[in-house]
């Protein structure tokens, strides 16, 4: 099956330790802003805001 071009790889960073912590996929066209999830931060061992960085 050929890649689709209509989801792209972004990075998730920390927004307390500044750390590149996972890599996701998102759909362009659906998510056109950067998105913010909260996920585990397994430097600061706690949950925290990631934002995505390009």
């Amino acid at each position: 099956m050929p890649k689709n071009d209509k989801r792209i790889k972004i990075t998730l960073e920390c927004t307390e330790c500044k750390r590149r912590n996972y890599i996701t996929m998102k759909s362009k066209i659906n998510d056109r802003e950067r998105i913010e999830m909260k996920k585990y931060c397994s430097h600061d061992r706690k949950h925290t805001m990631h934002k995505e960085t390009r």
